[in-house]
């Protein structure tokens, strides 16, 4: 147990003292580690069973402009943010072009995972209201729903996304905090939806 640097009474008596020292850090590293996992452990607990992230964005562009890039499955891919972020990522399109039963698959190798997204109800050009199911990396199931306010010569847009929070997701929440993250997504994507919906209104 003792290195070579250790010899005869002296060096014994060291070694020991290194050895307690040792286990009083793992003892003390265990403690907190414990403590963390607690933490963590009730804190999820305490969390709503369910979740809600929006964002908003103010376009000058008029409703109909911003409702057709939303309701039209690959205008909306052109913006959408989550479509990007995984280059190995396959999208199919099924069902009517936009409107109702519009969709889309994808299934990426990378962090996009697999899923589909799917348009429930429209009322053009106020609101668009999506089914989001999620395969993998994770799995979940959740409405996503885009609400358009004129304002004058500007639209208004939110995008809304609620669903079930399971205590696994949870106690994940508590580490990363889903609504920064998601949110931060969402803003990268109204952002370049405004682009978009401007470029095209002037």
């Amino acid at each position: 147990m003792c290195g070579q640097s250790c010899s005869e009474a002296d060096s014994e008596f060291l070694c020991a003292r290194e050895e307690v020292t040792v286990i009083k850090v793992s003892v003390v590293l265990g403690i907190v580690l414990a403590v963390g996992i607690v933490f963590i452990l009730i804190r999820a607990a305490m969390l709503p069973n369910d979740f809600r992230v929006s964002r908003s964005v103010r376009i000058k562009a008029p409703p109909e402009k911003v409702f057709a890039l939303i309701s039209e499955m690959k205008s909306f891919n052109l913006w959408n943010p989550f479509s990007k972020m995984d280059p190995t990522t396959k999208t199919t399109y099924r069902g009517p072009a936009s409107g109702p039963k519009a969709a889309f698959d994808w299934e990426g190798t990378g962090k996009s995972g697999k899923g589909s997204l799917e348009i429930v109800e429209v009322n053009a050009p106020v609101s668009v209201t999506m089914r989001l199911d999620i395969i993998k990396p994770m799995e979940g199931h959740n409405d996503v729903a885009f609400v358009l306010q004129t304002d004058g010569d500007a639209t208004d847009v939110s995008w809304t996304m609620t669903g079930p929070y399971p205590y696994l997701n949870r106690m994940f929440g508590v580490i990363f905090n889903m609504d920064k993250l998601i949110g931060a997504t969402f803003e990268c994507g109204l952002a370049d939806l405004k682009r978009l919906a401007e470029s095209q209104a002037r």
